[in-house]
């Protein structure tokens, strides 16, 4: 049979209307409804060009997987195909794809060993692997895939370009196959493996980033409803640690610190000894406990860097909370059974260690918790991506970082959509660069316990946390907070029910009311300055009352959202005067009245 199959799609119909009457209608998550609009013009546009390869780009809780079943039911009804192979990142995921193809009318077997061979069983459609599994033996997967018309599906493709061994097996595997769908959710990895069958554009600057066929990303989804917004509750802190040396270091989060003193300062907030976790569980399970008020089986998730932390957080949210918590352990036997009763029940809290990304699917999960040392763009894009999954308009989600310049920018930037760039010409033989080291290291126990050891050898001493900001759709709002302040409070407290457009706006009003109250609480907005029992000196009341207007313009400036600038310039025409460091005492008074008055309104 040719790639080209006429009667494939027919102009002016739906792709929905290509399914045969053996598969009826399926929802976007496998259940009795209609594909959402992304999915069928996906469809639409494969089956207009009825492509052998085909790379389609799906942020985590668009319905990928739906998508990828459908089209897999058109081809197999059309007989375009007669064979579906799965490949899936995880084990775990080797079920939830069976099981998902089940309510699609495919019948896939996800206990397929190497050991059976060429034997999957006949009332069998196809099988579910992983890319470990191929990589073992490419060779008996290539005549598996050549036993019949195959369709192969890769799920989160980018796996592909973990190792050079990797890449190389999967070609090898599947280079003969009829039809290969290529599916991600997360940013492609950013090192030089270049992935199997898929298209590299050439860039001016000498890169080249991959060809998507169709995208569907997060901005888009979200306006769709079909994800939810995050907002992210960002935590600072002092951290006080001693090197190996025996000297003792003290930094702040998120301060101007080198990239050293930075790492140091971030794994001592992680200490499970210290209080600056505690007290972050602490204001995520009080956020859950607002957010389950408007949907009781909301549940949360902390992203712990190994099993001692993992450990160490469970036991305290367990204190917290006096309910047992779910613990995930990579290497847990059973981690897929408990992951699935977590799911369909509603506790609380979760603790995971390295079923974070693809292999963690609770669409229940509103909290997060991100207590892990990773900061690499696609392990990050994984964990938020375990909270954005939709079940009904309105639900938000939130998700509490440490003040950390490289996850601030992440943060900020959750909405852009980004290629696989491979450095350039003859760059895609080398192995692993440094980040998809860090994401290994970030994934495994020993690793990640012996980088802490040996790159930094210290000893946390003490560590403190404060809400610091709320981050959304790359905008900052609110300010330092005491922990259980109530201008803290003004941001937990969120609904846990907000339509993406409404999110801003209920920021900006809670940030006012926090700005106004931590005011009162320091006595800017008292109304008349107690008197000194003496004159104080003439520079310093000059830099006094700078201060003070400082923050004051601070503080108005996070409620209106104008410049600095724009409120000094504006200030120096309604009350005259020249610039702040050449005002006098008495302009500058003026100044700070007239915004005491505009706060206070």
């Amino acid at each position: 049979m040719n790639d080209s199959t006429p009667g494939l799609h027919l102009p002016g119909t739906s792709a929905a209307e290509h399914l045969p009457p053996a598969y009826p209608e399926r929802a976007a998550h496998g259940t009795a409804g209609t594909l959402r609009a992304w999915q069928e013009e996906a469809i639409r546009l494969y089956l207009e060009r009825n492509p052998r390869d085909f790379l389609a780009s799906a942020t985590p809780g668009a319905g990928k997987t739906t998508f990828a079943l459908r089209l897999a039911s058109i081809l197999r009804a059309n007989r375009t195909v007669e064979q579906i192979i799965v490949v899936a990142p995880t084990e775990h995921l080797k079920t939830q794809w069976a099981d998902a193809a089940a309510r699609a009318g495919i019948r896939l077997n996800p206990n397929y060993s190497n050991s059976d061979r060429l034997n999957y069983g006949s009332h069998y459609h196809g099988v579910v692997v992983t890319y470990a599994q191929i990589a073992m033996k490419p060779v008996q997967h290539r005549l598996l895939t050549e036993h019949a018309d195959t369709l192969v599906i890769l799920d989160e493709v980018h796996h592909g370009g973990d190792a050079l061994s990797w890449g190389e097996a999967i070609r090898e595997a599947y280079g003969t196959a009829k039809r290969r769908l290529s599916l991600t959710g997360t940013p492609f990895r950013s090192d030089d493996a270049t992935i199997p069958f898929l298209d590299y554009l050439p860039q001016p600057d000498g890169t080249k980033v991959s060809a998507t066929d169709y995208d569907y990303g997060y901005g888009r989804a979200l306006a769709d409803g079909i994800v939810r917004p995050v907002i992210f509750m960002v935590y600072a802190g002092e951290m006080r640690w001693q090197t190996s040396a025996g000297e003792e270091m003290q930094a702040r989060l998120g301060e101007g610190n080198t990239k050293d003193i930075t790492s140091q300062a971030w794994r001592t907030a992680l200490d499970p000894a210290g209080q600056w976790i505690a007290k972050v569980l602490h204001a995520a399970n009080r956020r859950l406990a607002e957010v389950r008020q408007q949907v009781p089986d909301a549940g949360g998730l902390v992203i712990a860097t190994d099993h001692a932390a993992a450990k160490a957080y469970a036991a305290v949210l367990e204190e917290i909370t006096g309910e047992r918590v779910a613990l995930i352990l990579s290497d847990d036997a059973g981690a897929s059974a408990r992951i699935e009763e977590f799911s369909q029940s509603d506790s609380r809290w979760m603790v995971a260690v390295r079923m974070v990304s693809e292999g963690v699917d609770v669409p229940r999960l509103a909290v997060g918790v991100y207590a892990t040392s990773s900061s690499t763009p696609l392990f990050f894009a994984q964990a938020i991506g375990r909270f954005v999954r939709s079940r009904r308009r309105g639900e938000v989600a939130s998700v509490f970082l440490p003040n950390v310049p490289a996850l601030m920018q992440l943060a900020a930037e959750l909405e852009k959509e980004r290629g696989h760039v491979l450095d350039g010409p003859g760059s895609a033989e080398e192995m692993w660069d440094a980040e998809a080291a860090e994401l290994a290291a970030a994934e495994k126990e020993d690793r990640a316990s012996e980088e802490l050891t040996n790159e930094f050898a210290y000893a946390a001493i003490s560590s403190d946390a404060h809400f610091d900001r709320a981050v959304f759709d790359g905008a900052e709002f609110g300010g330092y907070a005491e922990v259980e302040s109530e201008e803290e409070l003004e941001f937990l407290g969120l609904p846990g029910v907000l339509e993406p457009h409404e999110v801003r706006k209920v920021l900006m009003q809670r940030q006012a009311r926090q700005a106004k109250r931590s005011a009162v609480n320091q006595g800017i907005l008292e109304h008349a300055p107690e008197k000194a029992e003496a004159p104080e000196a003439l520079h310093r009341t000059l830099g006094e009352q700078r201060r003070l207007l400082n923050s004051l313009v601070g503080m108005f400036a996070r409620v209106s959202g104008e410049p600095h600038g724009a409120i000094h310039t504006e200030l120096r025409r309604v009350c005259g005067g020249p610039a702040v460091a050449q005002a006098s005492v008495t302009q500058l008074q003026h100044r700070i009245e007239l915004l005491r008055r505009r706060l206070s309104a």
